[in-house]
């Protein structure tokens, strides 16, 4: 369904006049942007602040631009546009000034993917359940017939959406109840029991009637984690990416995988046919990692991959809550604020000040509120301390 798109004056940025934005929420990123232009892009070796005009109430990331969703039901993004990620109906960057997303007047935004969005692509679901997306449609993970781009939110074939995630050319959808793919679906990213892509809605198989609480995607997987703690996962497999011991046979529909605690939190990362791993925090608060490890994106302290689940462990003295993976890095958030990274960071994602590789956890910022990571960037709110 397309619709034509009116247009709600920007909150701020937009005035022409050179204004300072009013002091508002602060994000900061470190990693690299990258996407419709060759290379990394705007590389930031240490966290960088992002200021934003209201209230922060969820962030999210997808490989060229990340977003940020205000307390009001505005949506502000900034990074890559030339695809028209930035929803702002140009095709230009804007690599550090946030830009409001123009949703037609009177939508508001009420949530976003964290676990992540789809190559240079957004998407958001607004207060009636609507999903709406713009940018990259190279795919057809916008499930519109069609593979064009939108420099700005188009509304998608979706009601009462509850979950939705994207990465590369795919993206998933709970709507209604039921699981929806649409995209590239080489390695059975789809779950629909295919390899044929489709520009249309599938229906995911095996989890039909199931109460799906999470949705994650990566570069050629996908996955639902349910509300009984189960966690299904489908798609390429080369390093073990599934979690069910089998490396080397990827799947096309979705495949349980095997945990001795309900799942609470997960986070899905990749971006090559090279790298693939999933991270969990299970009820009794353990941490479970499985897939490439060729970094020690798994957080075991070694590097060799892992087909089936293996336990890692936080800091001496610190707790997990909340997990996130990028391409080769990945990160946590502890219960008091501190944002951790480990793996790889040839462009900065430990955002430690350098390109070194760690096996071990390397404390970033502190006071963290949220975390979203994508291929080689990360994103995390934190109080205004200006």
């Amino acid at each position: 369904m397309l619709t034509g798109c009116s247009v709600d004056p920007p909150a701020f940025l937009g005035t022409g006049q050179g204004d300072p934005p009013a002091p508002g929420s602060v994000v900061e990123h470190w990693g690299s942007f990258f996407g419709g232009t060759r290379g990394n892009i705007d590389t930031a070796m240490s966290p960088v602040k992002v200021v934003l005009p209201g209230t922060v109430t969820q962030i999210g990331s997808s490989n060229s631009t990340e977003y940020a969703l205000l307390s009001d039901g505005s949506l502000y993004a900034w990074g890559l546009g030339t695809q028209g990620e930035l929803g702002d109906g140009s095709l230009r960057n804007s690599l550090d000034r946030p830009v409001r997303v123009q949703f037609p007047a009177g939508v508001k935004i009420k949530s976003i993917p964290t676990d992540v969005m789809p190559y240079d692509t957004g998407l958001a679901v607004d207060s009636q359940g609507r999903v709406w997306g713009w940018g990259n449609d190279g795919g057809g993970e916008l499930c519109l017939g069609t593979k064009k781009q939108y420099t700005r939110p188009v509304m998608l074939p979706f009601t009462h959406v509850t979950a939705l995630a994207g990465a590369s050319g795919h993206a998933l959808y709970d709507a209604d109840g039921t699981v929806y793919a649409c995209g590239q679906n080489t390695e059975g990213d789809l779950g629909d029991g295919s390899r044929r892509n489709s520009a249309v809605p599938v229906t995911v198989a095996r989890l039909q009637n199931a109460d799906v609480t999470e949705l994650v995607a990566s570069f050629a997987n996908s996955g639902a984690l349910l509300s009984n703690g189960y966690y299904y996962d489908w798609g390429y497999n080369g390093q073990g990416q599934l979690g069910d011991g089998r490396p080397g046979h990827s799947s096309d529909k979705p495949v349980r995988v095997k945990l001795r605690q309900p799942v609470t939190q997960v986070a899905q990362g990749g971006s090559l046919w090279g790298n693939g791993q999933t991270l969990v925090l299970l009820a009794d608060g353990s941490l479970w990692a499985w897939g490439n490890n060729r970094a020690g994106q798994l957080g075991t302290g070694t590097i060799g991959q892992h087909g089936k689940p293996v336990r890692f462990y936080p800091p001496a003295g610190v707790t997990y809550q909340s997990l996130a993976t990028g391409s080769a890095t990945s990160y946590a958030v502890s219960t008091t604020g501190s944002v951790y990274a480990w793996g790889v960071s040839h462009v900065g994602q430990l955002g430690d000040g350098t390109t070194k590789t760690s096996l071990a956890g390397v404390m970033v910022v502190t006071g963290a509120t949220a975390i979203s990571a994508t291929a080689n960037n990360v994103v995390v709110a934190v109080p205004d301390s200006s």
